[in-house]
């Protein structure tokens, strides 16, 4: 019946993003007060997962996939908020926003995968 069990593959994929996303988010509350400190960010899954008939990763550099660089390496510049005048561009409001956020991702990650080893018990208990 389970040929495909991509959709494992995928919830972890987004419970282990969100944890990376969670970490950057962490660093850049801990630095608020940092002079000179940008804050750091992580695209959302929805944007690095494109879909097209099946799921694919977009690679956005060479070795990217092979594991070489983790997903917190993988940080670019949040250029939305304006920087204090120390320098430090880091929004404790938009941190907050962020967080929540990507609390909500993490759950959603492991209600599907909660789902889906729900829906494998009842195919294999079945006589």
């Amino acid at each position: 019946m389970f040929k495909n069990l991509s959709m494992f593959e995928t919830s972890f994929a987004m419970a282990r993003h969100a944890g990376a996303r969670q970490a950057v988010t962490a660093a850049n509350i801990a630095n608020a007060d940092t002079p000179g400190y940008r804050a750091q960010s992580i695209a959302p899954f929805r944007d690095t997962y494109q879909t097209q008939g099946t799921l694919q990763i977009q690679s956005t550099r060479a070795g990217h996939l092979a594991g070489q660089k983790s997903a917190t390496q993988a940080r670019a510049v949040d250029s939305s908020a304006e920087p204090a005048p120390n320098g430090n561009s880091v929004s404790l409001e938009l941190e907050m926003v962020n967080a929540v956020e990507i609390q909500r991702e993490h759950s959603r990650a492991m209600m599907i995968y909660k789902h889906s080893l729900d829906v494998m018990r009842m195919s294999i208990s079945r006589r």
